[in-house]
């Protein structure tokens, strides 16, 4: 989705350079929560606490990395899973209450 932005290869250096640890969290509001844990993007914008906040210095060689909608994330996990390597389950402490 970068191709042809002045930061692609930069970022495309960045991460093709090492392993890397990729998660699928699903739930209400996953993304929203997602982004809150991350940090901004810019790691200056990004509160203490948050990973990026905490671990990141500079937005393209950063700590980590979070989809930004449901489409991305669907497109970037297709990447790295087939739709047979990710597992949904309920907890069994959640229920139709607690995900309105």
């Amino acid at each position: 989705m970068h191709k042809g932005k002045p930061f692609f290869n930069e970022l495309v250096s960045h991460v093709t350079s090492g392993p890397v640890f990729v998660m699928a969290w699903e739930g209400p509001n996953a993304v929203a929560i997602v982004r809150n844990l991350v940090g901004a993007t810019n790691p200056a914008n990004a509160v203490a606490g948050s990973i990026r906040g905490d671990y990141a210095l500079t937005v393209t060689p950063n700590a980590i990395h979070a989809a930004d909608s449901k489409e991305n994330s669907a497109r970037e996990l297709s990447i790295f899973f087939s739709a047979n390597e990710i597992a949904t389950y309920s907890k069994p402490t959640e229920s139709q209450y607690l995900l309105k």
